[in-house]
């Protein structure tokens, strides 16, 4: 079986004090809801996860992003047996060029965050595992089996 295609783009820059800061959001609707999360969503029939990530920063925060600009950082397979639709597959890009400047859209209001920082108590349990690594530039290919309350990891590979 084929599982979904994602995508998950993290926007980097450092702050006017010179910390390291990264583009997240809280997701106001569908898989994930009220979870602080990375720009990104499903591929679209025929396209490349490179042209969603594109596609869909610009759509959820308004910012443009060359597709050049993007570095691949990671490949993850995310399982729910307790709801096996939300199984997906993300491709993880991490991204420090950009024009514009964030605006909310309908997905997620955008807001900077401090990398050394990061909110992973409100973001998806697999984050904490993975997340700082990638911001460090450390590519990461694992898969994350979600337990019956479709929150929490109980395995990871």
């Amino acid at each position: 079986m084929t599982l979904p295609q994602v995508c998950v783009c993290y926007l980097t820059r450092l702050s006017p004090e010179g910390n390291r800061q990264v583009l997240l959001g809280r997701k106001k609707k569908g898989l994930g809801l009220g979870n602080i999360v990375g720009l990104g969503g499903k591929l679209e029939i025929g396209e490349s996860a490179v042209d969603a990530a594109v596609r869909e920063i610009e759509e959820e925060s308004g910012l443009v992003v060359a597709a050049s600009a993007l570095t691949e950082l990671g490949y993850l397979t995310y399982l729910f047996p307790h709801r096996e639709e939300w199984s997906q597959e993300s491709t993880v890009f991490v991204c420090d060029e950009w024009s514009g400047t964030p605006r909310e859209s309908n997905e997620l209001n955008p807001v900077w965050f401090d990398v050394e920082s990061l909110p992973v108590d409100e973001m998806w349990d697999d984050a904490r595992h993975w997340l700082p690594g990638v911001l460090a530039g450390v590519p990461v290919r694992a898969t994350f089996t979600f337990g019956a309350d479709l929150e929490s990891v109980v395995s990871r590979a």
